[in-house]
């Protein structure tokens, strides 16, 4: 873990936040401009309505990282001040930002934490139930709003490429992503909470084998890690557990409301409960994402999946969405970046 400064510079990159800005804004100029209707801009009310909903979404943001915060903080047995998990966060979403969304930002994320608590060991824990308690809030809520709505209003009639195995319905991607997040996430927390030992041993026979022997090296990793996971997390109390899954639930959410704000903002009407579900569908879309932050990919699948809700603004809305949701963060991490570096630096040769 350690890391140089100019290794962390290299994934926050001028060349990777210049290629996520373009990407993601060459596709939203162009779709705004193909669907440019003068007419539509000037049937715009521009009342108190507008500007409550437009400081909610705001808000909604803020509560977001909040709840990360509270989190961060809660994990670590707050080893991390407010300031510094504001910092940790920040840089945590800037290279969720800058990595494909397949990818994710988790090498970073374990990078950030260890620095901060200078144990290699605990900020793998960290990071580790940190996805796992992301995932869970995606497996309670899904069928939580199918038995709510049902499944034939919540699935659109659109296919999608997923990768190079063709054309698929949004149903059948769904089932396919939501499946593969129910077997990961089950089988690691059953590793990390029942049988570390037994897992780390059935990785190591099952990549020793002749075709899987070249991954071996990662697959021992993989076992350590939910080892010291196991170890990190043992014994933790249930007020512990629902604190933790709390501000998941309560981040998550936020998260996903900024988008309802963002329509009560311009439209002023839609069936919210609808748009906060549909959102959960379209979620398994950008997962799969090979661009920076599913930058490109958002600005069109919003539309897709919410335009009878949109009314003539759809680009627009799903604009206005990646400028809060994103945007932010690239803008906010760069100046938060060399801020960090400094600090975990200048504490290191100062400590030795």
């Amino acid at each position: 873990m350690d890391h140089k400064p100019n290794e962390i510079l290299k994934i926050f990159s001028a060349w990777r936040i210049l290629l996520a800005v373009a990407v993601g804004l060459s596709a939203s100029i162009y779709l705004v401009l193909r669907d440019f209707s003068w007419e539509s801009y000037l049937g715009i009310h521009w009342s108190f309505q507008v500007v409550f909903f437009l400081f909610l979404a705001i808000i909604l943001e803020i509560i977001r990282d909040l709840a990360y915060m509270y989190r961060i903080r809660l994990l670590t047995d707050k080893a991390i001040g407010w300031k510094h998990s504001f910092q940790v966060i920040m840089l945590w979403e800037f290279s969720s930002a800058l990595t494909p969304s397949v990818i994710g930002g988790s090498a970073v994320a374990l990078y950030i934490v260890s620095k901060e608590i200078h144990n290699p060991g605990k900020a793998t824990a960290i990071v580790m139930i940190t996805a796992l308690l992301d995932e869970l809030f995606y497996i309670v809520m899904v069928p939580l709003t199918i038995l709510l709505l049902g499944s034939k209003e919540l699935f659109i009639n659109t296919e999608f490429k997923f990768f190079n195995f063709g054309n698929f319905p949004t149903q059948t991607l769904f089932l396919i992503g939501y499946s593969f997040i129910i077997l990961l996430t089950t089988t690691v927390a059953m590793a990390i909470f029942i049988k570390p030992k037994l897992f780390k041993d059935f990785l190591h026979k099952l990549f020793s084998l002749p075709l899987l022997n070249r991954w071996r090296t990662g697959a021992d990793h993989l076992g350590e890690e939910i080892m010291i996971t196991s170890k990190e997390m043992k014994g933790k109390s249930v007020n512990f557990w629902l604190k933790a899954i709390g501000s998941t639930f309560i981040s998550w959410t936020a998260r996903f409301l900024v988008i309802n704000a963002i329509i009560l903002m311009v439209i002023g009407h839609g069936d919210q409960i609808m748009i906060f579900a549909r959102q959960l569908i379209m979620w398994v879309i950008l997962l799969i994402s090979p661009t920076p932050g599913g930058s490109g990919i958002a600005e069109f699948i919003l539309p897709k999946f919410l335009g009878e809700y949109l009314g003539p603004f759809g680009n627009e809305i799903a604009l206005g969405w990646r400028i809060l949701s994103y945007y932010s963060y690239l803008i906010i991490g760069s100046i938060v970046l060399p801020i960090w570096l400094r600090r975990v630096y200048r504490k290191k040769k100062t400590t030795e």
